[in-house]
């Protein structure tokens, strides 16, 4: 079977991995000609049959792919969705509705759509005038607010806002940059900051049929310039109380955003007045390797999308409410307190002799400025533990936390 994939970046490599192993063929669509080499470190040309640059006009990239005897069409990333979308739909191949493709990139009209089916979102509106947005505020807008890109992805840009003069600086400083992907934010987001625990639910369908393969809960800090950073996030068990809720919100959101075939990384905030979208997006969650979900629980959502992928009644097959996890696992993301040149690679041992570290990952280059962490973007990397005592995992946490106080990727 002939698979291409759409931006083959951060997790899509890993997919192209795993779809390889089964004996699939893969074709590269690059989206655009120039990437930023934040999404291509890592990306390796030998791993494709060929690769299709993409000159604007989806028929004729639909078309060289037809010529391939491509049978199916996916995202390996955010900045591939809105094309993958496209050539499906243009080539007749299982996909998601095109009539919802703009709200599936738009966090604007992605809210629109989720509350036009009657799910929760977020009060808020999208501006072109940082004076507007704060006027907005100080009137019938929320005390505190999120600030951020239309159509970015991770943290980009995300700032935490209390008060009008806050959000007019946040939003001209957003308005005034390129995303993530390098487009200009001709508008920027101003939402309700929610107060909750936080949840992504990672998914696989095919047709209208939706399984969840992982649910993890987040935990978040607050960065010194108001942006969030991310801490560490553990699995939950999807047969409890405390997972039901989250994973049938997650599956409405799909239907409202017209999700039926392939992958999509959904979060959502549990507040006082129930579970709320913070936004999805139809790929691939980032940030893992699939393998230690595989480990500890059995599935991870890159195994469970290149087997339905390559044979689609499995997912109608699998029990996505059997899942468990053997073991406390925690994903802990990297953080640099201040800003330096990268000390040689030694620590990354030092992490590794973690008695519950299982995997370590990073994107670091010794002597090169390593930013302080203020974002997911500018993290270092992450690391996995793992033990049958959670008391085991905590405190490797906390060793490693103080290890960073100390100096451990600069000094």
């Amino acid at each position: 079977m002939r698979i291409a994939v759409v931006d083959g970046y951060s997790t899509g490599r890993l997919l192209v991995e795993a779809l390889r192993r089964h004996g699939a063929e893969c074709v590269h669509v690059r989206s655009a000609p120039d990437t930023s080499a934040y999404f291509t470190r890592g990306f390796r040309a030998d791993d494709y049959l060929r690769e299709v640059v993409h000159a604007g006009d989806p028929a004729a990239t639909a078309a060289a792919l037809s010529g391939l005897g491509v049978a199916r069409v996916v995202a390996g990333t955010e900045s591939g969705v809105l094309l993958a979308d496209a050539l499906a739909d243009l080539l007749g191949l299982p996909g998601n509705r095109p009539e919802l493709l703009a709200a599936r990139r738009d966090k604007r009209l992605m809210a629109a759509a989720a509350d036009a089916a009657g799910l929760a979102v977020p009060l808020g509106r999208a501006f072109d005038d940082p004076d507007a947005a704060a006027r907005w505020c100080a009137g019938t807008g929320p005390a505190e607010a999120v600030v951020k890109p239309p159509s970015s992805a991770g943290s980009d840009q995300v700032r935490f806002c209390t008060g009008p003069e806050e959000v007019r600086r946040a939003a001209a400083a957003v308005l005034a940059t390129r995303d993530l992907y390098g487009a200009v934010n001709e508008q920027v987001l101003v939402q309700e900051r929610l107060r909750g625990t936080e949840y992504y639910v990672n998914t696989v369908s095919h047709r209208g049929v939706h399984r969840v393969a992982e649910l993890w809960r987040y935990t978040k800090r607050v960065g010194p310039a108001g942006t969030p950073v991310y801490d560490y996030e553990e699995p939950v068990a999807p047969d409890t109380d405390e997972a039901a809720p989250v994973r049938e919100f997650a599956l409405r959101v799909l239907d409202a955003l017209g999700v039926a075939s392939g992958a999509a990384h959904t979060e959502v905030m549990v507040t006082a007045r129930g579970p709320v979208l913070i936004e999805s997006g139809a790929r691939l969650g980032g940030g893992t390797l699939p393998w230690v979900s595989e480990k500890y629980s059995g599935v991870s959502q890159t195994s469970l999308l290149t087997e339905s992928l390559l044979d689609p009644g499995r997912l109608s097959r699998f029990d996505d409410t059997a899942t468990a996890w053997s073991g406390t696992v925690r994903n802990v993301a990297l953080i640099n307190p201040a800003a330096g040149p990268a000390a040689p690679l030694d620590w990354t041992a030092r992490i590794e002799a973690l008695p519950t570290a299982v995997a370590l990952a990073h994107g670091v280059t010794p002597g090169a400025p390593l930013p302080a962490t203020t974002d997911l973007i500018n993290s270092p990397g992450f690391v996995y533990l793992a033990s049958n005592d959670p008391a085991e995992v905590e405190r490797d946490y906390r060793h490693l936390r103080a290890m960073e106080r100390a100096g451990l990727y600069c000094g």
